[in-house]
């Protein structure tokens, strides 16, 4: 069961970090460029939306598999108590 609350964990992590990246680059459509100091889109933002777009499609995923998980610990916890 720790296994599962760890993927858990990580699962809400991704979804979390997916969201960071969003109002990130909605704030600060250049933020590669601000950090890291290189501009490997000449400043037109499109490599941080993709990282953005990429990152979404993950969360998705990770969100629905935390849901399961959590529905399935969730369940789980009930079946002991009874």
């Amino acid at each position: 069961m720790a296994r599962s609350s760890r993927r858990l964990q990580l699962e809400i992590g991704l979804a979390a970090l997916s969201g960071l990246l969003l109002v990130l680059t909605v704030a600060w459509p250049e933020w590669i460029e601000m950090i890291f100091g290189v501009d490997p889109d000449h400043g037109d933002g499109s490599l941080e939306w993709l990282i953005v777009g990429v990152t979404a499609v993950f969360a998705v995923v990770a969100s629905l598999r935390a849901r399961a998980d959590w529905r399935r610990l969730h369940g789980a916890a009930e079946g002991e108590a009874r």
